[in-house]
């Protein structure tokens, strides 16, 4: 049978750094043999001294591959034609990509094999490698950028007590046991290029501009700076209740920071969009990349039920209490407005999640409002259309009324749909 360079074969006369680059080829695509000590003909040249050559791949293998490529690799020391060459054979890896220590997890650093030459790989495929090897969840996957600095996450958890040293790295699951940062880790980097980006409007629609601004970097500040910008436009003022002075917001602080921190945790990063938050006179939208988990109905994440997308990214917010408790948050930015004429609402489509919430509008003491009491010593039953014209008022409101009047005993609802009435209690 004729001996020829093919896909899984190769012939190199001596050894050179291009021995790397054939090794990681065969192991990021199917494995094969390299022979040193043989010509492009197929003639046999021998080494000199093999087992001397033998010592120094080996230790080129070791010390320039990553990840560790030993264990898909078996030197040898053989004879042809009664002279000495080296035989490595290289077994498809589990690890892959497999790449140059010097360049990363880069089309620099990565090769593949097609047919008898070697090629850098794309983008795209590397991409494909990591998924092969890592699986699709893209917290647990290797980053392609492994040159990470954590100045800021540093400081974030020394403020709150925590260490943030190689081991509590692991725990967390920002780097992996054999020394690669995460994907996790990379959003917590300095170098996290996923952004936060928020629009104030004029008006209630997107029509005229007052300012745009991008959060960057890691993504404890991008989520602190965002707050902090959100706070910034919502106006304060206050009021007194006989000599009690009562501090009002335009939105609810709690809800703000709610939504802010479900749309972080909860996105799709696989995706390169950024979260957007509009800002309008009467409300704030937030708009999360990625819809809902899949299997998960907008009914049962409002019944509480909890499957975060980022469970890890998730946890280091829960050790760092800026998630007080799973499954609660739409829940409790209901919450947040239950006094309030206007409610938040969401939207999701199956790339993104949208909350909305509108400024606070809140319905005054039922006791102090003459026209009420008015209304319901002349009536016997009435509708909600009526009370409504009664007190021009919207349908919110006087839902908010009607709500109110029936847990304090004062009204029946009577019927439903259309049909429905309210008798009042004399």
């Amino acid at each position: 049978m004729e001996w020829k360079e093919s896909l899984t074969l190769e012939w190199k006369r001596e050894v050179t750094e291009a021995i790397k680059k054939e090794v990681i080829a065969f192991a990021n695509t199917m494995g094969g043999d390299l022979y040193i000590g043989i010509d492009d003909d197929g003639q046999t040249i021998g080494l000199e001294n093999a087992h001397k050559c033998l010592e120094a791949v080996s230790s080129m293998i070791k010390d320039s591959i990553k990840p560790d490529i030993l264990a898909h690799t078996r030197l040898e020391v053989l004879q042809r034609d009664q002279k000495d060459i080296i035989k490595i054979q290289v077994s498809q890896g589990s690890r892959k990509p497999y790449h140059l220590a010097s360049k990363g997890m880069k089309p620099s650093g990565v090769f593949v094999r097609y047919g008898t030459s070697v090629s850098n790989a794309s983008d795209e495929a590397i991409r494909q490698m990591l998924m092969e090897s890592d699986g699709s969840n893209f917290e647990t996957m290797r980053s392609l950028n492994q040159s990470l600095t954590f100045n800021t996450a540093q400081t974030f958890f020394e403020r709150i007590q925590l260490k943030f040293g190689p081991e509590q790295q692991r725990t967390l699951g920002l780097l992996t046991d054999d020394s690669y940062y995460t994907n996790l880790g990379y959003l917590f980097s300095d170098q996290c290029e996923h952004t936060i980006k928020c629009a104030r409007y004029k008006g209630t629609d997107k029509l005229e501009f007052q300012d745009r601004k991008e959060f960057d970097g890691s993504i404890l500040e991008q989520v602190e700076a965002v707050y902090e910008y959100l706070n910034l436009y919502n106006a304060k003022s206050s009021t007194f209740e006989g000599l009690q002075r009562v501090e009002q917001e335009e939105y609810p602080s709690f809800a703000i920071r709610e939504a802010l921190i479900n749309a972080v945790v909860h996105r799709d990063y696989s995706f390169s969009g950024s979260i957007l938050i509009h800002l309008f006179t009467d409300r704030i939208e937030i708009v999360s990349v990625g819809g809902l988990v899949k299997g998960l109905t907008l009914e049962d994440i409002e019944l509480g039920i909890s499957q975060s997308r980022n469970p890890k990214l998730a946890n280091v917010f829960y050790r760092m209490k800026w998630i007080e408790s799973y499954g609660t948050g739409l829940q409790r930015i209901k919450e947040s407005y239950k006094h309030s004429v206007e409610e938040p609402y969401w939207k999701v489509s199956p790339n993104a999640f949208a909350v909305t919430l509108p400024k606070l509008q809140v319905v005054p003491p039922l006791q102090q409002d003459d026209q009420i009491e008015n209304w319901l010593s002349d009536q016997e039953t009435f509708t909600a259309r009526e009370l409504e014209e009664y007190l021009n008022r919207s349908k919110g409101t006087v839902r908010k009324i009607i709500e109110s009047l029936i847990k304090e005993h004062r009204i029946i609802r009577v019927g439903n749909g259309p049909s429905t009435k309210y008798v009042v209690k004399k």
